[in-house]
């Protein structure tokens, strides 16, 4: 862990590096080209002497300074900064050979070069030191070579105790800035790290949430559907047995008008029941009890297509099941998520009836036994979902509705249901054109586990919106 610490640190403090080379060389450069000023003041003699070694060494800190340009040159960062940071180093000790030796006032050049390394520049502890004990032996040389003795005067002695009270001062401040940098690194690491898991926390109390809110639904369901049974069944059966006895006299026989009327009364009330029926599902279930019940996914799709009706009024709804379609799982909640996805379709098509005069609103609901599973695609040609978009459907309260339309935990909770079981939802769509939900769940039948090595069962084609297929009734 420390590590893997210590490279991602490497890694973003190459970039700070960069950015602090890059703007110390070009000062560098600044302050060497600038020197002439001193030179004229001190040593006007030799100006011209001293001002041509300024020049060439001008021209190699601005060729270092381009390469700190170049690409990837945050791989040879500390090589260019150790670069940059001696070249000056060594133009002032040959100046101080070449003027009075010990005795220049050019050993100050020295010592701020080396404070200036230590303060500013993020360079390391050995490098730090390894620049001052350079800059030291320099001086030194050039102190003696000026002199033309081994003998030490007393100027070169003193100057050299104050450069490396320099060098102690500077490694010790890039020591402490080393560590400190480390050590801020360190809590930003951890800071993000613990963002993150609030961040995946929240997402998950979210996701939680949004399914507690649906079994709230649900169970509010369940209690009116209850009473909803007994208050609506009982008139229902009486109504239906007055109208099948009204139906038998011979008088509604010689009346055609009078027949129908009594026809169309009767097919209202098969719809009050199959209403009631539906609604049982969500009366008499147990909360996590019938998780792994067998049911047929055609009578679900059925019952979600009647309980969005209303939704669905001049939508066209076109089919294609197999033949056997029992599958295991939780039934209400399978029709829940058919129920938020053919609600979402129909309101994507009476958006796009708006903006697209002349449509024909179709949803097209196939499902393909594959394997041990059963997919199933609900797909619809209405306005199609954005790009940018598309990625962000299943996250919990995110909706592109209106304030006040919808929570966006509908397909949240959908994905959710699907996940626990043992599926996943999935969405593709093109922009204006069309978009197909897709989900999966598992067969019943004991002949539905292929054999091992088989191959998979072959998917058909998607049934193109307004081709023939079987169609459930509504």
């Amino acid at each position: 862990m420390a590590q893997d610490l210590h490279r991602d640190y490497e890694a973003e403090l190459a970039e700070f590096r960069l950015a602090y080379s890059r703007t110390g060389c070009a000062v560098a450069t600044a302050l060497v080209a600038g020197g002439v000023a001193l030179d004229l003041t001190f040593y006007p003699a030799q100006a011209w002497q001293l001002g041509v070694v300024r020049g060439l060494c001008t021209v190699a800190l601005l060729v270092l300074l381009v390469l700190l340009y170049r690409p990837h040159a945050t791989r040879y960062v500390r090589e260019l900064t150790l670069a940059w940071l001696v070249l000056p180093q060594v133009m002032i000790a040959w100046m101080i050979y070449t003027t009075q030796g010990a005795e220049s006032p050019y050993v100050f050049g020295l010592s701020l070069a080396l404070y200036a390394a230590g303060i500013i520049m993020p360079i390391g502890f050995l490098q730090s030191v390894g620049l001052g004990v350079f800059t030291c032996a320099a001086y030194i040389l050039a102190g003696l070579a000026h002199a033309g003795t081994l003998v030490a005067p007393p100027a070169l002695i003193g100057n050299t105790l104050f450069l490396l009270f320099s060098v102690a001062i500077s490694a010790g401040c890039t020591f402490y800035n080393e560590h400190a940098r480390m050590r801020l690194f360190a809590l930003q690491h951890e800071v993000s790290e613990k963002n993150a898991s609030l961040l995946s926390t929240n997402q998950a109390l979210a996701q939680i949430k949004g399914m507690m809110m649906q079994q709230e639904k649900m169970a509010a369901l369940g209690t009116l559907s209850a009473g909803l049974l007994h208050e609506v069944n009982n008139p229902v059966n009486y109504s239906m047995m007055a109208l099948n006895m009204a139906l038998m006299d011979p008088a509604v026989a010689a009346s055609a008008d009078l027949k129908e009327s009594l026809t169309d009364a009767k097919d209202g009330m098969l719809r009050v029941q199959n209403i009631v029926t539906d609604l049982k599902t969500f009366a008499y279930q147990k909360p996590g009890g019938d998780s792994e019940r067998i049911f047929l996914f055609e009578k679900a799709l059925r019952s979600a297509l009647r309980l969005t009706g209303f939704e669905l009024k001049g939508v066209a709804v076109d089919t294609q099941l197999p033949l056997d379609t029992h599958v295991r799982g939780d039934e209400p909640a399978v029709i829940g998520v058919l129920v938020n996805l053919l609600g979402n379709a129909a309101l994507a098509l009476h958006k796009a009836a708006q903006r697209r005069p002349g449509l024909a609103p179709q949803i097209g609901v196939r499902a393909e036994r594959q394997g041990a599973r059963l997919h199933v695609h609900v797909r619809d040609n209405g306005t199609g979902i954005a790009p940018e978009n598309l990625e962000r459907v299943f996250e919990p309260f995110f909706t592109t509705r209106e304030v006040g339309q919808g929570l966006g935990l509908g397909l949240a909770v959908c994905y959710a249901i699907v996940q626990r079981h043992g599926g996943q939802l999935t969405v593709a769509s093109e922009e204006g054109a069309w978009t197909e939900f897709s989900f999966d769940l598992a067969l019943a039948t004991a002949d539905a586990v292929a054999e091992p090595g088989a191959a998979p069962a072959a998917t058909p084609p998607p049934t193109p919106l307004g081709a023939p297929a079987g169609a459930l009734p509504a």
